[in-house]
């Protein structure tokens, strides 16, 4: 059976519909950074998850070319991810998502090492003759956040991120937003084939302990 990173680390992946804290431990990723609003078709963010997954499965499927990647295991792409802000703003205004900037993600195996993901990008931009060069390889140290599955649309997570809010302050922990920590989402579903009441979506938003 292929690894799968939701399977094997559900404390990241598959938390409960209440808010928890969670210490998430540095990982790598394949990144695409851009602006505007995701749901505009044929978008910026559009063609940024078309880069994303063109590079996971080049990675994935090397098993079956010549490229040897040292470590390799068999295993299911990650889910979706994203980090999500708005200059200037304190809170996100989903009313004005044309403000949004991003960076899409998807997590790469601790395998995989900065000269194999430059191989994937080498190899898919020879082999679907396409550009691929705002694709980065990406570590994010992530710390000490609130997590909380979000159920529903989208549009409606403002109010489980005022739930996690509130848990945060009660349990003694600020919001650390800034440059380098940012309101993160993990897309579990597909929106293209799920309604917008079954959607599940993991929200961290980085925390720090007041002093």
């Amino acid at each position: 059976m292929p690894f799968d990173y939701k399977k094997e680390y559900k404390e990241y992946y598959m938390p409960k519909n209440k808010p928890s804290i969670v210490e998430v431990p540095t990982m790598n990723f394949i990144a695409v950074r851009g602006h505007g609003d995701p749901n505009e078709e044929g978008g910026e963010y559009k063609q940024a998850i078309e880069l994303l997954y063109g590079i996971a499965y080049t990675i994935k499927m090397s098993k079956k070319g010549s490229y040897n990647i040292e470590g390799y295991f068999d295993y299911v792409v990650p889910p979706l991810e994203g980090l999500w802000e708005q200059e200037g703003a304190e809170k996100i205004d989903y009313s004005h998502k044309e403000k949004f900037s991003w960076t899409a993600l998807i997590r790469l195996p601790d395998f995989v090492k900065r000269e194999d993901f430059d191989w994937a990008v080498k190899e898919a931009t020879e082999k679907k003759k396409k550009d691929f060069s705002k694709v980065e390889f990406f570590t994010y140290n992530e710390g000490i956040c609130v997590q909380c599955m979000h159920l529903g649309s989208y549009d409606d997570e403002p109010a489980t991120i005022g739930i996690m809010h509130d848990f945060a302050q009660e349990n003694g922990y600020a919001e650390d937003i800034g440059t380098e920590r940012l309101h993160h989402e993990i897309y579990l579903s597909d929106p293209r084939k799920t309604s917008p009441e079954k959607l599940k979506t993991v929200i961290r938003v980085p925390v720090s302990k007041r002093s």
